[in-house]
C-alpha cells in the first residue's frame, strides 16, 4: 500500500516511539535472564574521540568496541544535526556490524537502525540485504532472526513479523523475543483498519506480554504493565485491562524517579478512564482523564505528547470541558507540542472534533 506523506510520517513517529520505549524497557527484559543484555548507552565520545577511533580502524579494523564507539556517537551526532557525511558514515560501520558481528545485541537496537528515507533508500535497502543473508545462514540463531527484524520493523513489516515468529519459535521461552513480537504485532495493529484484525492482533499481544509478565517481577514488572493493560484492553478483556492500569498506579509510587513514571500515570489512568467509558461510567471516565493529565512527563511523552483515546470518546459524549482541561494539563509536558495543542483547543472551543492523528496511537 503505498503511502500519503502525512501517513509516511506519522508511521515513522509511532515506529520510532515504540522503538525508542522497547530499547529502554528490554535493559529490564533481559535482566536475569541468562541471555545477553541489550547494551545500555555507553559514555558519549568527542568529534576528537571519534576521529581517533576511526584513525584506529584503519590499523585494526575488526575492533569491535571502536565499531560500536562510532555507531552509538554518529547516532546521536544525526538526531541533534544534519552535518553531512554523518549518515554514510554511521552506516559505514552497521554494514561492518551486521556482516562481522549480527548477534551483537547493539545490532538490534535503534542505534544501528537505518531509516529509509531521503538519501538513505539505497543504504537501507543495503543493510535489508546483508541481514537476509544472515538470516539464511543462521536460521536457528534466535539472536540473529531477532536483531534482524529490528533492521527491518519499520518498513518491512511483515518480512520483520515472520522473522520474529521463527525467533519466537526456537525458544518461546525468551522474554527479549517475546516482547519484539508483541511490539511487532502491536505496529502491525496500528495499521489495518478492519476491527477484527485488530481484537485478533491485540490477543496475540496480550498473550505474549501476559507470558513475559509471569517472568517478572519489581522493576521489570512495571515497565511491562502498562503496555499489558492497554493491550488487554484492546483485546477487549476490561477486567484484566483494569486489574493490570490499577496494578501499574500502585506501583508506580516505588519508581517516581524512574523515566517510566510520567509514563505509568498517564497510560495507567487512561485504560482505567476508558474502561470506565465502556461500562458506562462517564464521571469516574473524567476524573481518570484529569488524573492521566497530571502526569509529569516523561522522555515518549515530552516529545510525543499524550494519549487522546480517552479525551476523544469524552468529547464525542459532549464532555468538551473536561478535555479542555486536559489539553491544558498536557502543556505542562508537552512544550514540543504547544502549537498542536492550542490548534485542538481552538477547534473544540469552535464546536469541532480535532484530528489528533498519531495521537491516538501513542
Amino acid at each position: 500500500m503505498e503511502l500519503t506523506m502525512g501517513s509516511f510520517c506519522a508511521r515513522l513517529s509511532l515506529v520510532f516511539l515504540l522503538v525508542i520505549c522497547g530499547s529502554q524497557a528490554q535493559d529490564s527484559f533481559a535482566s536475569g535472564q541468562a541471555q545477553t543484555a541489550v547494551p545500555t548507552m555507553p559514555r558519549q565520545i568527542s568529534a576528537n574521540d571519534a576521529a581517533a577511533l576511526e584513525q584506529e580502524l584503519t590499523i585494526n579494523p575488526d575492533n569491535l568496541a571502536a565499531r560500536e564507539a562510532l555507531i552509538n556517537y554518529y547516532f546521536m551526532e544525526m538526531i541533534k544535526s544534519r552535518t553531512a557525511g554523518l549518515e554514510e558514515k554511521h552506516d559505514k560501520h552497521v554494514f561492518w556490524l551486521i556482516e562481522h558481528h549480527p548477534e551483537s545485541p547493539l545490532a538490534g537496537s535503534p542505534e544501528a537502525s537505518i531509516m529509509p528515507v531521503a538519501d538513505s533508500t539505497e543504504a537501507y535497502q543495503h543493510g535489508k540485504q546483508l541481514w537476509l543473508r544472515q538470516v539464511e545462514s543462521h536460521p536457528d540463531d534466535q539472536r540473529i532472526l531477532r536483531n534482524a527484524a529490528q533492521f527491518l520493523t519499520a518498513f518491512d513489516g511483515k518480512t520483520a513479523r515472520d522473522l520474529l515468529e521463527k525467533a519466537w519459535a526456537l525458544d518461546p521461552d525468551d522474554t527479549q523475543t517475546s516482547f519484539a513480537l508483541a511490539q511487532s504485532y502491536d505496529l502491525e495493529r496500528a495499521q489495518v483498519t478492519s476491527t477484527d484484525e485488530k481484537a485478533a492482533l491485540a490477543k496475540k499481544v496480550l498473550s505474549l506480554r501476559e507470558g513475559a509478565l509471569e517472568k517478572q517481577g519489581g522493576e521489570g514488572r512495571f515497565y511491562e504493565l502498562g503496555d499489558l493493560a492497554k493491550s488487554a484492553f484492546e483485546a477487549g478483556e476490561l477486567d484484566e485491562a483494569q486489574e493490570y492500569a490499577s496494578e501499574l498506579l500502585q506501583l508506580a509510587p516505588k519508581f517516581r524517579n524512574d523515566w517510566n513514571y510520567g509514563n505509568a500515570v498517564h497510560q495507567g489512568n487512561n485504560v482505567l478512564g476508558l474502561v470506565a467509558l465502556q461500562r458506562g461510567d462517564i464521571s469516574s471516565a473524567k476524573e481518570y482523564l484529569l488524573a492521566a493529565g497530571q502526569t509529569p512527563g516523561s522522555p515518549q511523552l515530552d516529545s510525543f505528547g499524550p494519549n487522546m483515546t480517552l479525551a476523544k470518546e469524552l468529547l464525542e459524549k459532549g464532555e468538551r470541558d473536561a478535555v479542555l482541561t486536559y489539553l491544558q494539563s498536557c502543556g505542562k509536558f508537552w512544550k514540543m507540542g504547544a502549537d498542536s495543542l492550542q490548534a485542538w483547543t481552538a477547534t473544540i472551543n469552535g464546536g469541532g472534533t480535532p484530528d489528533f492523528g498519531a495521537n491516538l496511537d501513542y
